[in-house]
Parts: C-alpha cells; structure tokens; sequence
C-alpha cells in the first residue's frame, strides 16, 4: 500500500523504517523529514543506514540546524519510551565499528531480524554489501557520489522554482536515474541478490534501503521492502499492528517553522568521525 500522506494529525504504527537521510548533504530535506516526525509515532524506529553521510563530511563539513534538529527529534522520541536502532550504512559506515553501543539511548546493531506483527521475520539490512561498486571499487563508488551531487543540485534549482510558481516537488535526479537502462537494470539485480540474502537468512522478507528507490513487492516467494531515501523520494515505511505495511511519501515541511516549539536540546556522546 503507498500513500502521499498530507494530513496532520498524527499517525501511530507499531514500526517506522528510515533510511538514506544522508545528514550532512545539501540534498537532505530535513524540513521534510521533521515534518514527518512530527506527524508519525512509532513503539520501534529502526534507522536503515545513511543516516549521517560521512562521506560528504570528510570532504566539506556541512551540518546546518536542520541536522540537529532531526537529531534531537529522534533523541526526544527515545526519551520518550521508543526502541530506535541505528543500522549503518555505506556512507555511515564508521559506525559498523560500534555494535551493541548506545548513543543516547539509540542503538547501533550491523543487521537484524525484525519479527513483524503477524508473525512474518524481516531481515533488516542497509544493502550497500550487495553493491558490487560499493564493494570492489570504492574509488568508482566516490566518483559516483560526485555525479549523483551534481544530479542534487539540479534538483535543488528545480524544486525552488517549481516551488515558487505553485508546482509539488518533483525529483529531477529519480526520474534521470529511471531513464537510464543501465541503472534500471541495476535495481533489478540489486532486488535479486538482496531477496537471495532472505532466503539464505531463512526469513519472510527483507527491508532495505541504498539505492533509493522504494518498493514494496514479491519476488520468488519473498517479501521484498526498499525504504527509500530523504533526499529524493521523501519515503518511508510504516508496519501496522497487524503486521502489514504501507510506503509513505511525505511532500510537505512545515510552513511556518517559527510556530514550532523548541524543546531543550539533549545531550549526546559525539559520533566518532574516522578519517577514510
């Protein structure tokens, strides 16, 4: 099920999975994704890797507001009685030094089995182990973080204006990447390899994010559920009392951000940022 949600009351589910918010970038939408904090509780948040974007902090460090305040929203829902589990990805890759640690009452596991509602076990991954590119050629996977930049940026330009004249946002840099077979057929193997990864594991289904694209779909008996990202698609996915599941798209942010009330910021032990 996949809805563009916009209403404001808020949504409580038994589990909300997030990935790909790459704090740290110029692409992330934290207004957005404040938004839906806001607007959607949960008893379990589970963080499906590039949360922080390590990768562009190295080369430039850019961590505006924005980026504490998405922190210290899932810091007060932790405070608040919610299970949060951090599973690195890639681009937060630091952290997969740290399993088992607490941060703040949030927790840092390398993979995990997620039983859901109904009974049905997920195995939750970020993904980037299954990417060849990832995995073999770091240097063509850093070269590719440079053009996928410039794709943002374009974005960035054409969301301002679209904004400007009354248009809902709309990501050039998705619909470039679905243009192009070779990336096409990428998210098909990348599926593949990702549901073989369930069965070898023994599960019903498997949640993932990395590659930005979100789904929720059935391949070869296996449930397979891409989160997305907050950089394009604005996604998330949200598991019912149930056990059933529903893909989000979030595209509204707060218009007056001034009415917000600001709560103490709580303290957190500093991430440990390695040098590549």
């Amino acid at each position: 099920m996949c809805s563009v949600a916009r209403q404001m009351e808020t949504r409580h589910f038994r589990t909300l999975f997030i990935s790909d918010v790459h704090l740290g970038s110029k692409a992330a939408k934290t207004d957005y994704l404040l938004d839906f904090l806001r607007h959607h509780d949960a008893d379990t948040i589970i963080l499906v890797g590039d949360i922080i974007d390590g990768w562009r902090l190295r080369r430039n460090w850019y961590w505006p507001q924005g980026c504490n305040d998405v922190v210290q929203k899932l810091l007060r829902k932790a405070r608040k009685g919610a299970r949060i589990i951090y599973i690195p990805g890639n681009h937060d890759e630091f952290l997969r030094e740290f399993p088992g640690s607490h941060f703040g009452g949030i927790e840092v596991a390398e993979r995990m089995v997620h039983e859901a509602g109904d009974g049905k076990k997920y195995l939750i991954i970020h993904g980037d182990e299954f990417d060849v590119v990832v995995r073999n050629a770091r240097l063509l996977a850093y070269l590719g973080d440079w053009a996928y930049d410039a794709a943002i940026a374009i974005n960035v330009m054409l969301a301002a204006v679209r904004r400007r004249i009354g248009l809902p946002y709309w990501s050039f840099s998705a619909w470039a990447k679905l243009q192009v077979k070779h990336a096409v057929n990428f998210i098909g193997e990348f599926q593949r390899v990702v549901v073989d990864e369930a069965k070898r594991n023994e599960v019903d289904g498997v949640i993932c994010g990395h590659i930005h694209h979100a789904v929720i779909s059935e391949m070869d008996g296996i449930r397979y559920i891409n989160t997305g990202d907050w950089v394009e698609s604005c996604t998330a996915i949200a598991e019912n009392e149930d056990g059933s599941f529903e893909l989000i798209t979030w595209m509204q942010a707060e218009e007056n951000p001034e009415n917000i009330e600001h709560e103490e910021p709580i303290a957190l032990p500093p991430f440990p940022m390695r040098a590549a």
